[in-house]
């Protein structure tokens, strides 16, 4: 599970993350929305240890993510917005140089990258260097990596940038698989249609501070309308709700 304790992120005098307060259970699948500069991907990057809260605590399955940085990190994955590889490695060492970060036995390790390169229709290229791959390649290897090892909880930020429509749909189809088996997912998207069609519940957020967070039907009371999650978003936002009901 992942949970934010009056987490707020200032940059000098900017206030990027207010006090926010949020807990997502094992098997939730959890969709950030918001306009660009709204805490977004700060968040998730401080969910990920990547950077520290300036105040509150970040805990995943019950580990401080800023005082047992390792031990939560074994638990999860971070999917960025931009897919980074290394260029001089092929796909597939990729895949063995995470699965021996995570210290993943010999066999499991070829039985499960045997298993994501059929998965994400890999198997053709998997052994060309990165440098060669597009955009849409590099982001398969690295939701490859992502599921590699069985996290139990999954960050991830824009996961729909560059893939095609019907890798697209293959990653929506194994995200809400792994939520069914109890995997935590956080996924911040622009996509709102993404949102409303993966997400159990959907979190708002503004200018640092979340302003409405629930399941459709509680989103559209917060909103006062009775329409499609655009519709709920453009509500919240262009009304500047101060913070969720």
């Amino acid at each position: 599970m992942i949970e934010l304790e009056n987490v707020s992120k200032h940059y000098g005098k900017k206030l990027a993350v207010s006090d926010l307060s949020l807990r997502i259970e094992p098997g939730e699948f959890f969709a950030v929305l918001g306009p660009n500069g709204a805490g977004k991907t700060t968040t998730i990057k401080m969910i990920a240890g990547l950077l520290r809260p300036s105040s509150g605590r970040v805990r995943v399955c019950g580990f401080d993510v800023e005082r047992e940085p390792l031990k939560a990190k074994r638990l999860m994955s971070y999917v960025p917005d931009q897919p980074f590889l290394y260029d001089k490695l092929s796909g597939l060492e990729f895949l063995h140089f995470i699965a021996d970060m995570y210290d993943m036995p010999s066999a499991e390790r070829d039985r499960e990258i045997d298993r994501l390169c059929e998965v994400f229709a890999m198997k053709e290229w998997i052994r060309e260097l990165c440098e060669s791959y597009s955009h849409g390649m590099k982001q398969r290897v690295v939701l490859a990596a992502t599921l590699l090892h069985h996290p139990k909880v999954i960050v991830v930020d824009e996961p729909m940038v560059g893939l095609d429509p019907h890798s697209a749909r293959l990653v929506r189809g194994i995200f809400q698989e792994e939520a069914r088996r109890g995997t935590s997912i956080f996924m911040s998207t622009h996509v709102i249609s993404i949102a409303e069609e993966c997400a159990g519940r959907i979190g708002i957020v503004m200018q640092g501070k979340l302003v409405a967070v629930g399941g459709m039907e509680e989103l559209r009371r917060q909103a006062q309308s009775d329409g499609k999650l655009e519709d709920v978003f453009f509500k919240i936002t262009e009304n500047g709700h101060s913070g969720p009901t």
